[in-house]
């Protein structure tokens, strides 16, 4: 009780943790094949904390157990263009024995809330509740119409997620021409008068690929030099083995350009090992947006240690930079070389859009109010997000989840990695942000 007498309101800033860990105990593991546990549960988690404070969430199911909440907010001049705040509820799986905590018990230690999801993405997800759920209870609403979306599927591409709703109810997003999401508003200490803030305003598009040679079966002890398996796995090497050529995009030469000003020396992208040593915890990040790149992550072949088998198999992690997919595809083609058949088991563009309008000075002004030191920047993501989706409807993508973090957290590297955490802080700093966000958007 206060000292008048009366209960303090929760603020936003007072139930994200919460809100956070509850997300992380929800197991929603995306295996790529439906069998994880939790896409339903989360959304119906989602859909009851925004009824509580009077909005009218609806669930879409794509296919039993993957389910997606979509709301909207009306804003005080309906007549303005939407925003849509968009987050995806899976997560990709985690080995327990690996993690200093359970990765789904969302525990709180350190100063971390810890567990699978923390920071891909259900931080984002549980700050934009808690902001939502604040500005609801005390009656602010904001300046335009916001959509909100918490989506399945996207760790396996989005199939069951945003591009179902894109597909198939568009209506949902009529009007909405900006979006803000994931992996990006995240801040890169230079010193402590300057912190960078990485906007994410492109990324590289997907070629998953399986990748077949046909050979001749026969027993083990025969000499054959059609074997599947050695053809393979030479054309493999080469691939994994391959360094592609440097192409510096629009958004990485701003990138380099803002990066290198800060730090007071040049950064050279012809340089790239000078340039990512140069880096620091945000290096794998960026490292990989100044090539195209191609990754063997499974193999498989033959059943018996005596069999020689008729067919050898491997997929391919394959990323290409924003207007180079017809350079990518011919140096794979070249490098496998002709034996080998190449098909795509899941693909997507590339998408990038510029650094500038209302809504870039929103995002700088919101971040300087809450950090002096901030410094808002454009920068690539490497991987995929669901922006390709809400890009096929005209709407411009931004990864904006805002967090001020300690230097010394590699950040980066717990994205799909052991030991996923994000600072109590730093959610409480991306409340205050995304409601200045929003009431200067």
């Amino acid at each position: 009780m206060s000292d008048s007498g009366t209960a303090r309101s929760v603020t936003g800033e007072d139930e994200v943790v919460d809100l956070c860990r509850e997300l992380i105990r929800i197991d929603t593991s995306n295996y790529g094949d439906h069998s994880g546990p939790g896409e339903r549960k989360a959304a119906e988690y989602v859909a009851e904390k925004l009824a509580e404070v009077g909005l009218e969430p609806k669930i879409f199911e794509s296919h039993p157990g993957r389910a997606s909440t979509v709301a909207r907010i009306e804003g005080e001049d309906p007549s303005r263009p939407a925003l849509l705040i968009h987050g995806h509820t899976d997560v990709v799986p985690a080995n327990a024995d690996d993690w200093t905590h359970h990765p789904f018990s969302g525990e709180v230690a350190d100063g971390c809330v810890w567990g699978r999801g923390a920071v891909d993405m259900k931080d984002m997800d549980a700050m934009t509740l808690a902001v939502v759920r604040d500005r609801l209870r005390s009656g602010r609403k904001p300046p335009r119409d916001i959509v909100l979306a918490f989506l399945a599927d996207e760790e396996a591409g989005g199939t069951y997620g945003a591009r179902h709703l894109v597909d198939h109810h568009p209506d949902l997003f009529e009007g909405v021409t900006e979006a803000i999401s994931e992996v990006g508003g995240f801040s890169f200490t230079v010193n402590e008068q300057r912190r960078l803030y990485l906007i994410q305003t492109a990324e590289k598009g997907i070629h998953w690929m399986k990748l077949t040679v046909a050979g001749t079966a026969g027993h083990g002890s025969m000499i054959h030099r059609d074997n599947a398996i050695t053809e393979l796995s030479e054309a493999v090497a080469r691939l994994g083995r391959h360094k592609f050529p440097v192409r510096v995009t629009k958004t990485t030469r701003a990138f380099l350009d803002e990066l290198g000003d800060a730090l007071g020396t040049e950064l050279d992208p012809e340089d790239m090992d000078g340039t990512i040593a140069k880096l620091g915890g945000i290096a794998k990040l960026i490292g990989a947006t100044l090539s195209n790149t191609a990754n063997p992550t499974q193999l498989g072949a033959g059943y018996k240690v005596n069999v020689i088998p008729g067919e050898a198999t491997a997929h391919i992690d394959g990323r290409y930079l924003p207007g180079y997919e017809e350079e990518f595809l011919a140096d794979l083609d070249r490098i496998l070389g002709p034996h080998v058949r190449r098909e795509d088991v899941h693909a997507n563009k590339a998408v990038e859009t510029t650094f500038d309008g209302a809504l870039v000075d929103a995002m700088q002004s919101a971040l300087v109010a809450e950090d002096p030191a901030a410094k808002a920047i454009p920068y690539m993501l490497s991987g995929g997000t669901d922006a390709k989706s809400f890009d096929d409807l005209g709407i411009r993508g931004f990864g904006f989840a805002p967090l001020k973090l300690p230097p010394e957290l590699d950040f980066a590297g717990m994205f799909h990695g052991v030991d996923e955490r994000v600072p109590v802080e730093g959610l409480q700093f991306g409340v205050r942000v995304l409601d200045r966000f929003i009431d200067a958007s």
